[in-house]
């Protein structure tokens, strides 16, 4: 990119694009002129190791020779068609995903992305059921879309609200930090059901459709549910008739180190929403996987909900690819390696040397490093919801891991751990090893 090409594009960002979840006035992104595999550089040539993958999607890493000769041969077939058409890679994409879902989830509502996928799955859930209460955690994102952001629990919700009605939050399991004063991860998974179902209890069941949650909780945390709780909420949910929705948006696609994190745990939800990993990214894609019961409801009967690029053919020649790609170079079974053999061993050496670390966390290519200002009251690293000077430590710990080239996930008091399930072991070792460096600063903060 010449010179004047990135200062005409540096200019127009500047003057015309609104960027999300910024204010555009103090806002200074890099201009990104290319990325390959597990890196990306900008307009001056600095590349950095992306241990975000963006945002927590491109799992196969970036500019795929597979995924990007699967879109080209697309466009040149068909880029376009209504959604009421059929086409053969809206089909196979499909057929693909249901094939890898787990018991009865057999049929696929194509979306734009995560967001639009929970807003039809809890439309779906329901029409479904006849009822109207939707049950969501406090520590949970679901997208910012009307609906979904409403069903979110984190302050991203906060400037939305009032939103629509029927939403009702509750605490999910966090034995780090536990709302119900657990001394165990057993314990925690005990104490959790019970509040949800005295939860379920005191809303009716007899009016809740649905209960909404990450599998494993990724914007705020990367919270692994201890065993046996997820196959509670399953239970709850049979003995009321209450739809579970499992947000797979981040989880899914090989992240957690199995193609769907409930797989762990050996649950099938009523429903999952997915997007990110299902095609990484590279055109817009989500979409809701229906059990055949909740499929059933629409067989006689109109669903009444649709998007004009719903199964968009290019987005789906890329999920047909990308699928491909899991498959071939094995990235599902690797990435839960790399979680085992390399993540979880580093940081947890890590935790060791650094005092600011008070909890390491996760599975497969996700995971979280909780940092805290004193191990023994867990005071967080910088409070609840911080912004400007508040969040100064965090802010500082992010430009120490960019100066030495790698572009971290930071968020709250945690930086999440979330490379593309294709990163070379050496170039992740690589980046742990400037994370470790970069921990410093968050030491220098600690007061315990």
């Amino acid at each position: 990119m010449s010179v004047d090409a990135v200062s005409a594009a540096r200019g127009s960002d500047r003057r015309h694009v609104l960027h999300s979840w910024s204010a555009h006035g103090t806002l200074e992104p890099v201009v990104v002129a290319g990325a390959e595999g597990a890196h990306f550089w900008d307009e001056d040539g600095r590349r950095w190791l992306d241990f975000s993958s963006q945002l927590v999607n491109v799992n196969v890493g970036h500019q795929h020779p597979k995924l990007i000769a699967a879109i080209k041969a697309q466009a040149e077939t068909l880029c376009t068609v209504a959604p009421y058409h059929a086409n053969a890679a809206t089909s196979e994409a499909a057929r693909l995903i249901a094939e890898l879902a787990p018991g009865d989830l057999n049929r696929v509502f194509f979306t734009n992305g995560g967001a639009e996928a929970v807003e039809n799955a809890i439309r779906m859930a329901r029409l479904h059921t006849g009822r109207h209460k939707i049950l969501t955690a406090y520590r949970s994102y679901h997208g910012a879309t009307a609906g979904a952001i409403a069903a979110t629990g984190e302050p991203r919700r906060w400037p939305s609200e009032p939103g629509p009605p029927g939403f009702i939050k509750f605490w999910g399991p966090y034995p780090y930090r536990s709302a119900f004063h657990s001394g165990s991860p057993e314990e925690e998974c005990e104490r959790a059901l019970a509040h949800l179902a005295d939860t379920i209890m005191v809303e009716g069941p007899q009016g809740i459709a649905a209960i909404l949650l990450e599998t494993v909780v990724g914007a705020n945390g990367i919270l692994v549910p201890p065993d046996g709780y997820l196959q509670g909420v399953r239970a709850l949910c049979d003995a009321h008739g209450i739809m579970m929705i499992a947000d797979e948006v981040m989880a899914g696609f090989g992240r957690c180190g199995e193609w769907f994190a409930v797989d762990r745990w050996g649950v099938v939800p009523d429903l999952i929403t997915f997007a990110k990993g299902v095609n990484s990214g590279y055109v817009p894609l989500g979409g809701v996987i229906l059990s055949e019961a909740i499929s059933a409801s629409f067989a006689n009967r109109a669903y009444p909900g649709g998007l004009t690029y719903s199964g968009h053919p290019l987005a789906c020649a890329a999920a047909v690819a990308c699928i491909g790609i899991y498959k071939e170079e094995n990235l599902i079974a690797r990435a839960r390696r790399l979680g085992e053999e390399v993540i979880g061993p580093a940081l947890h050496a890590m935790q060791g040397r650094h005092p600011a670390i008070g909890e390491v966390r996760g599975l497969g290519a996700f995971w979280a490093i909780e940092l805290v200002r004193d191990r023994t009251t867990r005071e967080p690293l910088v409070p609840f919801n911080a912004s400007g000077a508040a969040d100064a430590a965090m802010v500082e710990l992010a430009a120490a891991c960019k100066r030495q080239g790698l572009w971290p996930f930071v968020v709250s008091n945690r930086m999440h751990i979330v490379p593309p399930l294709s990163i070379d072991e050496q170039a992740l070792r690589d980046g742990l090893a400037i994370v470790d460096e970069a921990l410093h600063v968050a030491d220098r903060h600690y007061v315990g």
